[in-house]
């Protein structure tokens, strides 16, 4: 992708449709808080699925120190059903999400970010500036397994006002699955 953003490059505008039927703004998801973390996600992808229980957990952890997580579903859904809005309301309900799950049905907020992979992340801090992209560790199939806590510990260092030890990861994952 060639718009890919960079690091220090400012939080693209948006506006979507989460599965509670409201739409949000970038602007108004970042407005207060101390850092905001992009996830462009999915129900399909097995590397999404053995990371849910820990977004959901790194949500928890850092709600009452103003982090906030959002994640975006930017799929084509017509290959991939599963990945509908309705799958999408579904999935939440299951997994209990604590953040926002908002439909990129355009996939114009896939194209301003860059993204091509889910999950990918994108961390900006309290000025939304782009400080940390990548993956969230470095072992998508066993959490018990992590050595590197790469979003945690930029999530650490944003909250700190320290520089990104590791800003970028390369994204492991599924591709997006792109409309033709």
């Amino acid at each position: 992708m060639e718009n890919k953003l960079k690091i220090g490059d400012k939080l693209p505008e948006f506006n979507l449709k989460n599965i509670d039927g409201n739409f949000y703004s970038s602007k108004e998801l970042s407005k207060n808080s101390q850092a905001l973390i992009v996830i462009f996600s999915c129900n399909h992808c097995p590397y999404v699925k053995a990371y849910e229980d820990r977004i959901i957990q790194i949500q928890d952890d850092y709600f009452d120190r103003g982090v906030r997580i959002i994640a975006i579903n930017s799929n084509e859904d017509e290959n991939y059903p599963e990945d509908s809005f309705d799958e999408m309301i579904k999935r939440s309900k299951e997994k209990n999400f604590n953040f926002p799950y908002l439909r990129d049905e355009t996939q114009e907020v896939a194209k301003a970010f860059g993204a091509t992979h889910t999950p990918e992340i994108f961390l900006f801090d309290n000025t939304q500036k782009l400080v940390y992209h990548g993956k969230i560790d470095d072992n998508w199939q066993n959490p018990h397994e992590v050595k590197t806590h790469y979003l945690r510990t930029a999530i650490e260092e944003c909250l700190a006002g320290k520089e990104i030890q590791f800003p970028e990861t390369y994204s492991i994952g599924c591709t997006i699955k792109w409309k033709k």
